[in-house]
């Protein structure tokens, strides 16, 4: 048996290696932390937050009622009823609930509208106290707006 492995196995060089490596990752060079709420997190556009539905130019919703949405929801969570306008004889959404408490922000309610009416937006606040205001409404949905900014 040679010397230089015995020296090697006596005195730990590679242990002393491998823990000189561990101890570098150990402490990062930049600070990883956010203080949230006071410091907002950078939020991409793919990112599939709270639901809201799009107006159009004349302030009506697009949605047209096809129940495509609900039928495309894997956790069945969208409840929709629409009737026949007398008038135009077009389909017009009359109730539309949505139940965020179940929703896993899949989108393949947002790729199934034809009319790009429903949005699943940037916003990811949406705790509340109790479970009764996590089912949206028609009305709720449309007038959804960007997160209002932390103040202390």
């Amino acid at each position: 048996m040679s010397i230089a492995p015995l020296l090697r196995k006596v005195f730990l060089i590679d242990l002393i290696k491998g823990l000189s490596i561990t101890f570098k990752y150990q402490a990062p060079k930049d600070c990883q932390t956010e203080q949230y709420p006071q410091e907002r997190p950078v939020i991409t556009d793919r990112f599939r937050g709270q639901p809201m539905m799009k107006l159009g130019e004349n302030g009506e919703t697009l949605c047209i009622g096809c129940n495509l949405c609900a039928l495309a929801c894997p956790e069945n969570l969208i409840a929709m009823k629409s009737d026949r306008d007398p008038v135009t004889k077009k389909k017009v959404m009359v109730t539309y609930v949505y139940d965020v408490s179940r929703c896993m922000f899949c989108g393949l309610c947002e790729e199934a509208c034809p009319t790009q009416s429903l949005k699943l937006g940037t916003g990811y606040e949406m705790a509340l106290y109790s479970r009764e205001g996590m089912v949206l409404d028609r009305k709720v949905l449309e007038h959804r707006t960007a997160p209002e900014p932390y103040e202390k």
